[in-house]
Protein backbone atom coordinates (compact mmCIF):
# COMPACT_ATOMS: atom_id res chain seq x y z
CA UNK A 1 0.00 0.00 0.00
CA UNK A 2 0.92 3.43 -0.46
CA UNK A 3 1.94 5.98 1.88
CA UNK A 4 -0.95 8.07 0.58
CA UNK A 5 -3.72 5.11 0.48
CA UNK A 6 -2.09 4.31 3.93
CA UNK A 7 -3.01 7.76 5.47
CA UNK A 8 -6.44 7.97 3.24
CA UNK A 9 -7.60 5.49 5.21
CA UNK A 10 -6.60 5.84 8.95
CA UNK A 11 -6.14 9.35 8.93
CA UNK A 12 -10.31 10.15 10.38
CA UNK A 13 -9.38 7.39 12.84
CA UNK A 14 -6.07 9.36 14.24
CA UNK A 15 -7.87 12.27 14.04
CA UNK A 16 -10.77 11.57 16.02
CA UNK A 17 -8.37 9.90 18.79
CA UNK A 18 -6.52 12.74 18.56
CA UNK A 19 -9.47 15.07 19.50
CA UNK A 20 -10.77 12.90 21.94
CA UNK A 21 -7.31 12.85 23.64
CA UNK A 22 -6.82 16.68 23.55
CA UNK A 23 -10.27 17.53 25.05
CA UNK A 24 -8.88 15.56 27.82
CA UNK A 25 -10.92 12.16 27.29
CA UNK A 26 -13.66 12.71 29.90
CA UNK A 27 -16.49 13.61 27.06
CA UNK A 28 -16.84 10.22 25.30
CA UNK A 29 -17.05 7.33 28.08
CA UNK A 30 -17.05 4.76 25.39
CA UNK A 31 -13.47 6.12 23.74
CA UNK A 32 -12.16 5.52 27.05
CA UNK A 33 -13.56 1.56 27.39
CA UNK A 34 -11.80 0.90 23.87
CA UNK A 35 -8.81 2.96 24.55
CA UNK A 36 -7.01 0.08 25.13
CA UNK A 37 -7.34 -1.32 21.79
CA UNK A 38 -7.28 1.53 20.11
CA UNK A 39 -3.36 1.90 20.97
CA UNK A 40 -2.97 -1.21 20.20
CA UNK A 41 -3.72 -0.63 16.69
CA UNK A 42 -1.68 2.88 16.51
CA UNK A 43 0.99 1.08 18.03
CA UNK A 44 0.81 -1.80 15.02
CA UNK A 45 0.33 1.50 12.61
CA UNK A 46 3.46 3.03 14.07
CA UNK A 47 5.25 0.14 13.18
CA UNK A 48 3.74 -0.65 10.12
CA UNK A 49 4.61 2.90 9.07
CA UNK A 50 8.56 2.06 10.35
CA UNK A 51 8.85 -0.75 8.22
CA UNK A 52 7.53 0.56 5.33
CA UNK A 53 9.89 3.15 5.09
CA UNK A 54 7.15 6.04 4.81
CA UNK A 55 8.12 10.03 5.76
CA UNK A 56 9.51 11.17 8.83
CA UNK A 57 6.52 13.22 8.89
CA UNK A 58 3.61 10.35 9.53
CA UNK A 59 6.06 8.35 11.60
CA UNK A 60 6.52 10.95 13.60
CA UNK A 61 2.86 11.97 14.06
CA UNK A 62 2.18 8.50 15.06
CA UNK A 63 4.90 8.38 17.28
CA UNK A 64 3.31 11.12 19.16
CA UNK A 65 -0.25 10.16 19.32
CA UNK A 66 0.86 6.62 20.28
CA UNK A 67 2.60 8.70 23.25
CA UNK A 68 -0.07 10.28 24.33
CA UNK A 69 -2.29 7.67 24.35
CA UNK A 70 0.38 5.77 26.13
CA UNK A 71 0.37 8.23 28.59
CA UNK A 72 -3.63 8.25 28.89
CA UNK A 73 -3.85 4.26 29.38
CA UNK A 74 -1.53 3.70 32.21
CA UNK A 75 -2.82 6.90 33.79
CA UNK A 76 -6.28 4.91 33.71
CA UNK A 77 -4.05 2.12 34.98
CA UNK A 78 -2.52 4.28 37.84
CA UNK A 79 -6.19 5.49 39.21
CA UNK A 80 -8.02 2.58 38.92
CA UNK A 81 -5.95 -0.06 39.26
CA UNK A 82 -3.07 0.80 41.74
CA UNK A 83 -5.53 1.63 44.61
CA UNK A 84 -7.28 -0.32 47.07
CA UNK A 85 -11.22 0.57 46.00
CA UNK A 86 -10.24 -1.35 42.36
CA UNK A 87 -9.18 -4.17 44.48
CA UNK A 88 -11.88 -4.80 46.43
CA UNK A 89 -14.26 -3.88 43.76
CA UNK A 90 -12.58 -5.73 41.23
CA UNK A 91 -9.42 -6.97 41.85
CA UNK A 92 -9.81 -9.50 44.72
CA UNK A 93 -12.40 -11.66 43.04
CA UNK A 94 -10.46 -11.34 39.79
CA UNK A 95 -7.80 -12.94 41.43
CA UNK A 96 -9.44 -15.83 42.89
CA UNK A 97 -11.61 -16.94 39.99
CA UNK A 98 -8.38 -17.05 37.92
CA UNK A 99 -7.43 -19.80 40.45
CA UNK A 100 -11.05 -21.30 40.71
CA UNK A 101 -9.63 -24.80 40.14
CA UNK A 102 -7.38 -24.57 43.17
CA UNK A 103 -10.03 -22.87 45.34
CA UNK A 104 -12.11 -26.03 44.03
CA UNK A 105 -9.78 -28.32 45.17
CA UNK A 106 -8.89 -26.46 48.52
CA UNK A 107 -12.76 -26.20 49.37
CA UNK A 108 -12.68 -30.08 48.45
CA UNK A 109 -9.76 -30.55 51.16
CA UNK A 110 -11.66 -28.79 53.74
CA UNK A 111 -15.12 -29.68 53.36
CA UNK A 112 -14.93 -33.08 52.90
CA UNK A 113 -12.86 -33.73 55.96
CA UNK A 114 -15.34 -31.38 58.18
CA UNK A 115 -18.36 -33.43 56.40
CA UNK A 116 -17.09 -36.76 57.68
CA UNK A 117 -16.39 -35.96 61.20
CA UNK A 118 -19.36 -34.11 61.11
CA UNK A 119 -21.63 -37.12 60.48
CA UNK A 120 -19.35 -39.18 62.73
CA UNK A 121 -19.77 -37.38 65.43
CA UNK A 122 -23.16 -36.76 65.58
CA UNK A 123 -23.52 -40.39 65.09
CA UNK A 124 -21.00 -41.38 67.23
CA UNK A 125 -20.34 -39.18 70.81
CA UNK A 126 -16.75 -41.56 71.28
CA UNK A 127 -15.69 -40.03 67.91
CA UNK A 128 -15.25 -36.28 69.40
CA UNK A 129 -12.77 -37.66 72.02
CA UNK A 130 -10.38 -38.83 68.67
CA UNK A 131 -9.96 -35.51 67.85
CA UNK A 132 -10.33 -32.97 71.10
CA UNK A 133 -9.34 -33.94 75.01
CA UNK A 134 -12.04 -34.54 77.12
CA UNK A 135 -11.37 -30.64 78.60
CA UNK A 136 -11.60 -29.34 74.93
CA UNK A 137 -14.74 -31.35 74.64
CA UNK A 138 -16.23 -29.77 78.16
CA UNK A 139 -15.25 -26.52 77.20
CA UNK A 140 -16.41 -26.18 73.76
CA UNK A 141 -19.97 -27.39 75.44
CA UNK A 142 -19.79 -24.68 78.08
CA UNK A 143 -19.33 -22.05 75.39
CA UNK A 144 -22.89 -22.63 73.59
CA UNK A 145 -24.55 -23.52 76.73
CA UNK A 146 -28.07 -21.59 76.47
CA UNK A 147 -27.52 -20.02 79.65
CA UNK A 148 -24.61 -18.01 78.90
CA UNK A 149 -24.55 -14.38 78.75
CA UNK A 150 -22.28 -14.77 75.90
CA UNK A 151 -22.04 -16.85 73.24
CA UNK A 152 -18.64 -18.81 72.25
CA UNK A 153 -15.97 -17.78 74.96
CA UNK A 154 -16.94 -19.05 78.10
CA UNK A 155 -18.10 -16.88 81.35
CA UNK A 156 -16.55 -14.09 82.67
CA UNK A 157 -14.50 -13.47 79.42
CA UNK A 158 -12.54 -10.71 78.58
CA UNK A 159 -14.24 -7.58 76.74
CA UNK A 160 -15.90 -7.64 73.09
CA UNK A 161 -13.36 -5.56 72.05
CA UNK A 162 -10.76 -7.89 73.93
CA UNK A 163 -11.87 -10.98 72.22
CA UNK A 164 -12.21 -8.96 68.90
CA UNK A 165 -7.95 -8.56 68.89
CA UNK A 166 -8.00 -12.51 70.28
CA UNK A 167 -9.85 -13.47 66.80
CA UNK A 168 -8.22 -11.11 64.49
CA UNK A 169 -4.79 -12.83 66.21
CA UNK A 170 -5.82 -15.98 65.94
CA UNK A 171 -7.94 -16.19 62.34
CA UNK A 172 -4.54 -14.75 61.11
CA UNK A 173 -2.66 -17.07 62.48
CA UNK A 174 -4.61 -19.94 61.03
CA UNK A 175 -4.79 -18.70 57.45
CA UNK A 176 -1.10 -17.33 57.54
CA UNK A 177 -0.20 -20.90 58.37
CA UNK A 178 -2.58 -22.61 55.87
CA UNK A 179 -1.18 -20.38 53.24
CA UNK A 180 2.81 -20.93 54.24
CA UNK A 181 2.79 -24.38 54.29
CA UNK A 182 2.46 -23.92 50.38
CA UNK A 183 6.30 -23.57 50.74
CA UNK A 184 6.60 -27.17 51.19
CA UNK A 185 4.98 -28.14 47.64
CA UNK A 186 2.00 -27.67 48.70
CA UNK A 187 1.70 -30.55 51.34
CA UNK A 188 1.66 -28.06 54.91
CA UNK A 189 -1.31 -26.20 53.21
CA UNK A 190 -3.39 -29.74 52.15
CA UNK A 191 -2.38 -30.54 55.99
CA UNK A 192 -3.46 -27.27 57.43
CA UNK A 193 -6.65 -27.75 55.04
CA UNK A 194 -7.52 -31.36 56.40
CA UNK A 195 -6.41 -30.52 59.87
CA UNK A 196 -9.16 -27.41 60.20
CA UNK A 197 -11.65 -29.65 58.49
CA UNK A 198 -11.53 -32.45 60.84
CA UNK A 199 -11.03 -30.62 63.97
CA UNK A 200 -14.40 -27.92 62.58
CA UNK A 201 -16.44 -31.00 61.86
CA UNK A 202 -16.10 -32.90 65.04
CA UNK A 203 -16.95 -29.80 66.77
CA UNK A 204 -20.02 -29.38 64.83
CA UNK A 205 -21.58 -32.98 64.41
CA UNK A 206 -20.88 -33.43 68.71
CA UNK A 207 -22.59 -29.32 69.20
CA UNK A 208 -25.29 -30.30 67.10
CA UNK A 209 -25.49 -33.76 69.24
CA UNK A 210 -25.87 -32.81 72.28
CA UNK A 211 -28.68 -30.37 71.38
CA UNK A 212 -27.34 -26.77 71.41
CA UNK A 213 -28.43 -25.70 68.07
CA UNK A 214 -30.27 -22.94 68.76
CA UNK A 215 -27.33 -21.54 70.05
CA UNK A 216 -24.21 -22.65 68.15
CA UNK A 217 -25.55 -22.84 64.68
CA UNK A 218 -26.54 -18.63 64.91
CA UNK A 219 -23.27 -17.81 66.53
CA UNK A 220 -21.09 -19.50 64.02
CA UNK A 221 -23.48 -18.66 60.43
CA UNK A 222 -22.65 -14.78 60.69
CA UNK A 223 -19.00 -14.16 60.72
CA UNK A 224 -19.06 -18.34 59.00
CA UNK A 225 -19.66 -16.81 55.62
CA UNK A 226 -15.81 -14.63 55.92
CA UNK A 227 -13.75 -17.34 57.87
CA UNK A 228 -14.05 -20.19 56.65
CA UNK A 229 -14.08 -18.60 53.16
CA UNK A 230 -11.07 -17.24 53.97
CA UNK A 231 -9.53 -19.73 55.32
CA UNK A 232 -10.50 -22.09 52.21
CA UNK A 233 -8.77 -18.93 49.95
CA UNK A 234 -5.74 -19.24 52.02
CA UNK A 235 -5.61 -22.97 51.41
CA UNK A 236 -6.02 -22.03 47.58
CA UNK A 237 -3.15 -19.24 47.24
CA UNK A 238 -0.79 -21.47 49.39
CA UNK A 239 -1.76 -24.41 47.09
CA UNK A 240 -0.70 -22.20 44.40
CA UNK A 241 2.49 -22.05 45.64
CA UNK A 242 2.48 -25.84 46.34
CA UNK A 243 2.21 -26.47 42.46
CA UNK A 244 4.74 -23.47 41.16
CA UNK A 245 7.15 -26.24 43.21
CA UNK A 246 6.43 -28.96 42.27
CA UNK A 247 5.68 -28.41 38.76
CA UNK A 248 8.12 -25.09 37.70
CA UNK A 249 7.86 -26.06 33.93
CA UNK A 250 10.75 -24.47 32.34
CA UNK A 251 11.54 -21.96 34.90
CA UNK A 252 13.95 -22.66 37.51
CA UNK A 253 11.92 -23.75 40.88
CA UNK A 254 12.69 -20.09 42.51
CA UNK A 255 11.68 -18.25 40.00
CA UNK A 256 8.32 -20.22 39.34
CA UNK A 257 7.87 -19.70 43.14
CA UNK A 258 8.54 -15.96 43.39
CA UNK A 259 5.80 -15.87 40.15
CA UNK A 260 3.01 -17.32 41.95
CA UNK A 261 3.95 -15.54 45.23
CA UNK A 262 2.65 -12.53 43.34
CA UNK A 263 -0.39 -14.04 42.51
CA UNK A 264 -1.47 -15.96 45.46
CA UNK A 265 -0.72 -12.23 47.24
CA UNK A 266 -3.46 -10.92 45.51
CA UNK A 267 -5.60 -13.35 47.08
CA UNK A 268 -3.85 -13.00 50.20
CA UNK A 269 -4.24 -9.52 50.83
CA UNK A 270 -8.24 -9.82 50.47
CA UNK A 271 -8.48 -12.82 52.67
CA UNK A 272 -6.70 -10.81 55.88
CA UNK A 273 -9.25 -7.83 55.07
CA UNK A 274 -11.92 -11.40 55.69
CA UNK A 275 -10.56 -12.18 58.62
CA UNK A 276 -11.19 -8.65 60.61
CA UNK A 277 -14.56 -8.57 58.84
CA UNK A 278 -15.25 -12.14 60.23
CA UNK A 279 -13.28 -11.40 63.73
CA UNK A 280 -15.85 -8.19 64.20
CA UNK A 281 -18.89 -10.06 63.47
CA UNK A 282 -17.87 -12.89 66.03
CA UNK A 283 -16.78 -10.82 68.71
CA UNK A 284 -19.79 -7.85 68.73
CA UNK A 285 -22.57 -9.28 66.54
CA UNK A 286 -22.36 -13.44 66.81
CA UNK A 287 -21.75 -13.33 70.55
CA UNK A 288 -24.61 -11.75 71.78
CA UNK A 289 -27.64 -13.46 73.23
CA UNK A 290 -30.02 -10.43 72.66
CA UNK A 291 -30.28 -10.61 69.18
CA UNK A 292 -33.34 -12.97 68.25
CA UNK A 293 -32.34 -16.28 66.77
CA UNK A 294 -34.39 -16.01 63.36
CA UNK A 295 -32.26 -12.41 62.77
CA UNK A 296 -28.91 -13.88 63.38
CA UNK A 297 -29.65 -16.76 60.57
CA UNK A 298 -31.31 -14.44 58.15
CA UNK A 299 -28.43 -12.10 58.33
CA UNK A 300 -26.16 -14.99 58.38
CA UNK A 301 -27.18 -15.93 54.98
CA UNK A 302 -27.71 -13.27 53.43
CA UNK A 303 -23.75 -12.22 54.55
CA UNK A 304 -23.24 -15.73 52.75
CA UNK A 305 -24.97 -15.10 49.69
CA UNK A 306 -23.36 -11.76 49.27
CA UNK A 307 -19.88 -13.55 49.47
CA UNK A 308 -20.80 -16.15 46.66
CA UNK A 309 -22.07 -13.34 44.55
CA UNK A 310 -19.21 -11.17 45.38
CA UNK A 311 -16.54 -13.31 44.11
CA UNK A 312 -18.96 -14.59 41.56
CA UNK A 313 -20.10 -11.53 40.29
CA UNK A 314 -17.67 -8.42 41.50
CA UNK A 315 -14.85 -7.20 38.63
CA UNK A 316 -16.62 -8.84 35.36
CA UNK A 317 -17.28 -4.79 34.05
CA UNK A 318 -13.29 -4.24 34.81
CA UNK A 319 -11.93 -6.45 32.06
CA UNK A 320 -11.21 -3.45 29.72
CA UNK A 321 -8.64 -1.75 32.12
CA UNK A 322 -6.37 -5.17 31.73
CA UNK A 323 -6.25 -4.75 28.16
CA UNK A 324 -2.87 -2.57 28.26
CA UNK A 325 -1.40 -4.31 31.21
CA UNK A 326 1.00 -6.22 29.22
CA UNK A 327 2.20 -3.44 27.14
CA UNK A 328 5.41 -2.77 28.63
CA UNK A 329 6.87 0.21 26.60
CA UNK A 330 6.32 1.84 23.39
CA UNK A 331 9.34 1.18 21.60
CA UNK A 332 8.68 -2.87 21.95
CA UNK A 333 5.75 -2.32 20.16
CA UNK A 334 7.54 -2.29 17.19
CA UNK A 335 7.29 -6.14 17.29
CA UNK A 336 3.64 -5.66 16.52
CA UNK A 337 4.05 -5.39 13.02
CA UNK A 338 4.95 -8.80 12.78
CA UNK A 339 2.58 -10.65 15.23
CA UNK A 340 -0.57 -8.39 14.82
CA UNK A 341 -0.63 -8.39 10.91
CA UNK A 342 -4.73 -6.58 11.04
CA UNK A 343 -3.28 -3.67 9.16
CA UNK A 344 -1.48 -5.43 6.24
CA UNK A 345 -4.49 -7.40 6.15
CA UNK A 346 -6.71 -4.48 5.82
CA UNK A 347 -4.18 -2.75 3.27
Amino acid sequence: MKQIDFENRYRDSWERLEQWLKAGGGADESAALDLPARYRVLCQQLAVAKERQYTNQLIDRLNQLVMAAHHRVYRQQTLRRNTWLWYLLAGFPRAVRAQIRTVWLATALFALPALVLGIGSYQNDALIYAVLSPEQVLQFESMYDPGNRVLGRERGSDSDLLMFGFYITNNIGIAFRTFAGGVLFGLGTVFFLVFNGVYLGAVFGHITRVGFVSTFYPFVIGHGAFELTAIVLAGAAGLHLGRSLVDPGHQRRQVALRRASVEAMKIMYGTFLMLVIAAFLEAFWSSSTEIAIGVKLAVGALLWLLVFAYFALAGRGAAHLEQAAHLEQVPHLEQAAHSGSGVRRGA
